[in-house]
């Protein structure tokens, strides 16, 4: 009896440690073969720097497509390995029904969607979005990539391997206490800001942005030089006048000194206004003086006109319908529509860029590490400059012999030890903070200066994402906002672009042929299988004791 007694009172310590034990260690396993629900170091850095309640709001929940299911299965379970981090972090899925109205007016855009179920198609519309509050700020994540895809499977796909970036560059942005540094450059002729709106509006949002004239160097070339080394990043774009040498100087010592650059740059004088207003126009060589500048670097924007077979379209007047003006899109070959590369963080998963009147870059071996950023299709056409350009010859049947230059580089990134271009060299001024190099620098170099200039309907700036015209869709600002965050990414945050998952999807059109099959297996089979046991049961346990 007492032999009894210490063994229930063993079990019951037993039970009293084990449950002790699983409430003060708690450990979650990531058991998927491509761990996806592991965090990275990166994200982990991030939301340890979360100190306050920080509300995450997704706006899916309700009911909508089964395949989409599998996203907001995939975001909860990844929310959820962040709130098993950081307690601060607090999720909540919302039906979005009752507030579409208001979820549009904060910029949640829905997304329409095709079903197929039985054989039967039909439209269904969600939100694909969530929200971020934190310290009285707002933050919207979209769930869906804008990329161009082949399927909803596939926009699936990308959507999950998405997921990681999405929120932590969310939540890096929106707990960040200061930020980086950027200048929109000024003082050459650059574009106008009303066509760079949208571009920069969004940049705004993230970064510090500020104006800044770098003809004052003529006047003062050492504050200059000293104010233009406070900033992060430089953007350039589409300088339209010569850079003298002390403003070549002050952006190369800029370069040296640690600061990051973004150059989009015309080497042509080549403008589609000026063409569809007058039906013909002459491109010509743009004198910038950059040449050498950008050649110390390692690179060289050619002043050749590249021509793709695979172009975006513009839309042309053809005629007219009783006082109607009829308008036909029509492909300009002048209009590269280029894909980005899909191994890097910058351009994966982006929709095609569009370029207009573009120059291919060269790359010269050096020690900095280039990369190809944007590539042209291989059925390219050499262009001379100077040359006349025509708009009628959008009617001319492209022959396909001509087009036999191959793939073209239009945008590079540069990364390494940059050289100053005046090393060796006497310097237009004298300063005190030359420095001969830098160490383990970045830059983009765009051979496009209108790869960021939005249009303008009604007097106000349009998405660069969408042509007001045609109607299509373009990856130009995802790819200029990238480039900015990948120049001033210190924590490898924009690298989680690159995450790559294998998503088991459902072969509907083989569910579709097997369903009576699998309906067998997993209703009717059960019951025949219980009904044999039933009856084998009782007629072995009658023959026993019978």
């Amino acid at each position: 009896m007492n032999k009894k007694l210490r063994n229930i009172a063993f079990l019951i310590v037993g039970l009293i440690a084990l449950n002790f034990i699983s409430q003060s260690v708690y450990k979650r396993l990531d058991l998927t073969q491509d761990q996806r629900y592991t965090l990275s170091e990166t994200t982990k850095t991030i939301i340890s720097k979360v100190d306050k309640s920080l509300f995450i709001t997704v706006y899916l929940e309700g009911d909508f497509p089964s395949e989409f299911k599998r996203l907001q299965i995939e975001t909860r379970q990844y929310l959820e390995e962040l709130a098993a981090k950081n307690s601060n972090i607090i999720i909540h899925f919302a039906n979005p029904d009752n507030q579409r109205e208001d979820l549009i007016k904060k910029g949640m855009m829905p997304s329409q969607l095709t079903v197929e179920e039985n054989g039967k198609l039909s439209e269904a519309i969600i939100f694909p979005w969530a929200e971020i509050n934190f310290n009285s700020q707002t933050k919207i994540v979209s769930l869906l990539p804008t990329a161009i895809v082949a399927s909803q499977e596939e926009q699936l796909q990308k959507a999950i391997e998405n997921l990681e970036y999405s929120f932590s560059n969310a939540i890096n942005s929106i707990t960040q206490k200061e930020q980086k540094r950027v200048i929109l450059l000024k003082g050459n002729g650059e574009l106008e800001d009303l066509y760079q709106y949208s571009f920069l509006s969004e940049v705004a949002k993230k970064y510090k942005l500020a104006k800044f004239t770098l003809d004052s160097v003529a006047k003062n070339p050492q504050k200059t030089l000293q104010d233009l080394n406070s900033f992060d990043l430089a953007i350039i774009t589409k300088p339209t006048q010569k850079f003298t040498e002390k403003e070549k100087f002050t952006l190369d010592q800029f370069i040296t000194n640690g600061g990051k650059t973004l150059w989009m740059i015309d080497n042509i004088q080549a403008d589609q206004d000026s063409l569809l207003s007058t039906g013909k126009m002459l491109a010509y060589p743009r004198e910038l003086e950059l040449t050498n500048l950008l050649f110390s670097y390692g690179i060289r924007i050619n002043t050749t006109l590249i021509k793709d077979l695979y172009a975006a379209k513009i839309a042309l007047a053809t005629g007219t319908i009783g006082n109607q003006t009829q308008f036909q899109n029509l492909n300009w070959f002048y209009h590269p529509l280029v894909t980005g590369n899909p191994n890097n963080a910058i351009t994966k998963n982006i929709a095609p860029v569009r370029l207009q009147f573009t120059n291919q870059i060269d790359t010269l071996k050096n020690n900095i590490q280039k990369t190809p950023l944007l590539l042209s299709s291989p059925l390219t056409q050499k262009v001379g400059t100077p040359t006349i350009i025509e708009l009628q010859s959008i009617a001319d049947e492209p022959l396909e012999k001509e087009y036999v230059s191959g793939h073209q580089l239009f945008a590079v990134l540069l990364e390494g030890n940059f050289n100053s271009a005046y090393k060796n060299r006497v310097k237009p001024f004298e300063t005190s903070l030359f420095k001969a190099n830098a160490i383990n620098n970045k830059m983009i170099v765009i051979a496009d200066g209108d790869i960021g200039k939005n249009q303008i309907l009604k007097g106000k700036p349009t998405d660069l994402s969408r042509d007001k015209w045609t109607n299509e869709e373009f990856g130009n600002k995802d790819f200029l906002l990238n480039s900015v965050d990948y120049l001033l990414d210190d924590t490898g945050l924009i690298k989680l672009r690159n995450k790559t998952l294998k998503i088991n999807i459902l072969d509907k059109q083989k569910a579709f042929k097997e369903r009576t099959f699998w309906q067998f297996i997993n209703v009717a089979l059960p019951l025949v299988l219980l009904f044999v046991f039933g009856f084998a049961f009782n007629y072995f346990r009658k023959r026993r004791y019978s």
